[in-house]
């Protein structure tokens, strides 16, 4: 079971959803929300990095629009929030909020030292930049929206990441698709998965999409690259 901590910045204090592994000392993960907030699902996958032997952080993200969103991808008026909530959200200053996240998890007395980012949807374009712009050791983006448009900074990896592509997905079209691949394939510091006939969120539990082989695939390949370069 989790507890909540608060996470300080200039800008005022938000909350995050903390897990802790049975060992004293872990490396850190930061778990970064899809657009449904903090809810069962990122708290359950945030769990889980625990469980994998990392201090898991799971950071609010939407608390400058609305504090505390915690909603489900099961009804009609669920994603109609979870939409606007995308349109409204601040990027650049979701990726300093996270720069504060891994700033306090490095502090954390549970902490070994580094940390580590991983993403989905939304969080999986954060975890992209958060590579590119924070002093993050490494980080994995499942399905991505709007990686393609910020190509350019790639240039700024100087550290691993892994990124894992859903080839049906309907929130990345194939042409992003491409040209993610073809942009990053030889980037010394990126690895990318792609998985045939996968949609949007295929490692969510309980989602439309959800494929068990496929999320087990892409979670196995994601704990063995924190382990490798978080140690």
């Amino acid at each position: 079971m989790g507890e909540t901590v608060k996470i300080r910045t200039p800008d005022g204090e938000f909350s995050a959803y903390v897990a802790r592994p049975a060992a004293a000392k872990a490396p850190a993960v930061v778990v970064i929300q899809e657009i449904f907030g903090v809810n069962a699902v990122m708290r359950a996958i945030t769990d889980d990095y625990a469980a994998q032997g990392f201090l898991a952080v799971c950071p609010d993200l939407f608390w400058r629009i609305e504090p505390g969103i915690d909603i489900t991808d099961q009804s009609e008026a669920e994603w109609k929030r979870a939409f606007e909530l995308f349109n409204a959200f601040d990027v650049d200053l979701g990726v300093k909020d996270i720069a504060a996240v891994i700033a306090h998890a490095r502090q954390d007395r549970g902490s070994a030292g580094k940390v580590g980012a991983v993403g989905f949807c939304l969080g999986g374009l954060l975890a992209f930049l958060t590579g590119a712009r924070t002093d993050s050791d490494a980080a994995v983006g499942y399905y991505g929206v709007g990686i393609e448009k910020h190509l350019g900074e790639a240039e700024k990896l100087n550290d691993p990441l892994m990124l894992h592509i859903a080839e049906e997905d309907q929130f990345v079209p194939k042409e992003a698709q491409a040209l993610i691949v073809a942009c990053l394939k030889n980037h010394p510091q990126v690895e990318i998965h792609t998985y045939p006939g996968r949609d949007h969120a295929f490692a969510r539990k309980g989602g439309q999409h959800y494929d068990a082989a496929d999320a087990a695939r892409a979670n196995e390949r994601t704990f063995a690259f924190f382990r490798k370069h978080l140690a």
